[in-house]
């Protein structure tokens, strides 16, 4: 796909592995694993990091066994010998399960910031660098579940600067399919959960949803994916998906030209809310492309608005921009737009695609960066 009048992975086939990605300066070998999902693998060798082709998705014996047929073939052809293995903080994932067997030090990578740090692997940014990261679902290192985040990167170290709003997320991960569920999340938080029957009255779990909103425990995200899927519920374009994906997908495609609702945000100690938009996208007579035209357009503009916000408190002016979110053209065109006007340099991921098949880029570069503040260098 092109974006910004430039072509952006959506997956790295086979055709462009080997060909390494140049790191800034050698590191020691390593081997990174990646996630669960869109899975790849890095094997490092002097200043290359060799990213796999695209593996897919580690949620069956024969995606499990091709990720470790690929482990195997990288680390022999590159005559490789780790000295760590990197991998996600989720401790059930089966490439968190395949490190932890591997006998080897290990290096644990925060989701977020491993996507953040795949794009200034890529770019080459050695100096502190602002990040926004916006996809479906990463664990936070506090445990709880991310997806919409603003990062301070500096060295092998992060801190989150700020978070999209907290949503409840009834039913767990039922709701990242059905996102009705979300909609109605959001009906519950402007405190219209009594239309949530009437509203999604063909959906038959719809009343036991209302008094599941209100008992305590319902699981709270921060996921921008699900922020997607709140609108896409609202507007009625995808209730319940058939695939990942389908309701931002298809609420992307109503988009003829992005507008702004210039009173649809606001941000409090570095947390990102759009419930005014979401209040807007409720209403009943709202049309479902004049939604998805608010939708993608406030979100951009609040978006821009954070981050411009975080480069004035802390000074820097690099912000990388990556996670799934960002392969909707209209928010990655918007936001570097934005960003550019107001004097900052954007990021986007080039040589890998912005989703989970650039984590294990990621997960390399952090770990060279800790072995590097422990004394280990790599060699040419």
């Amino acid at each position: 796909m092109v974006v910004a009048g430039r072509t952006q992975f959506i997956r790295r086939a086979r055709g462009y592995v080997p060909e390494p990605v140049r790191l800034a300066r050698p590191v020691p070998p390593i081997l990174s694993v990646g996630g669960a999902l869109k899975s790849t693998v890095t094997v490092t060798r002097g200043n290359e990091a060799f990213v796999s082709q695209h593996i897919g998705d580690l949620d069956t014996a024969e995606g499990v066994r091709f990720f470790e047929e690929t482990v195997d073939h990288l680390l022999s052809t590159l005559d490789v010998d780790p000295v760590v293995v990197a991998h996600d903080l989720h401790p059930n994932m089966a490439s968190t399960r395949f490190a932890e067997a591997s006998g080897r030090r290990l290096i644990a990578v925060q989701h977020h910031h491993a996507h953040a740090a795949s794009v200034m692997a890529e770019h080459g940014v050695v100096a502190p660098a602002l990040a926004l990261v916006l996809d479906g679902f990463g664990q936070g290192s506090d445990g709880g579940v991310w997806g919409g985040e603003l990062l301070l990167c500096e060295g092998a170290q992060f801190r989150r600067l700020g978070h999209l709003a907290p949503m409840k997320m009834p039913g767990g991960d039922r709701a990242a399919r059905e996102p009705w569920r979300m909609a109605a999340s959001v009906l519950h938080g402007l405190q219209h959960g009594d239309a949530i029957a009437t509203r999604f009255a063909t959906q038959p779990q719809a009343v036991r949803l209302c008094a599941m909103l209100d008992q305590p425990g319902v699981p709270l995200t921060t996921s921008a994916g699900r922020l997607f899927d709140a609108a896409a519920g609202l507007l009625g374009v995808c209730p319940v998906q058939g695939y990942e994906g389908e309701a931002a997908m298809k609420l992307e495609a109503l988009v003829r030209m992005p507008r702004i609702m210039h009173d649809g945000w606001t941000v409090t100690r570095g947390v990102l809310s759009l419930l005014p938009l979401l209040s807007r996208l409720a209403a009943k007579d709202i049309d479902p492309v004049e939604g998805a035209e608010l939708f993608h357009g406030t979100f951009a503009a609040a978006c821009v608005d954070w981050i411009v916000r975080a480069a004035r408190e802390t000074g820097i002016t690099t912000v990388t921009l990556s996670g799934g979110c960002f392969l909707n053209a209209i928010l990655a065109e918007e936001v570097g737009r934005g960003c550019v006007a107001a004097g900052l340099n954007p990021l986007l991921p080039r040589q890998l695609p912005p989703n989970d098949g650039g984590l294990s880029l990621g997960q390399a570069w952090i770990a060279a960066l800790q072995l590097e503040q422990h004394g280990l260098e790599g060699t040419a």
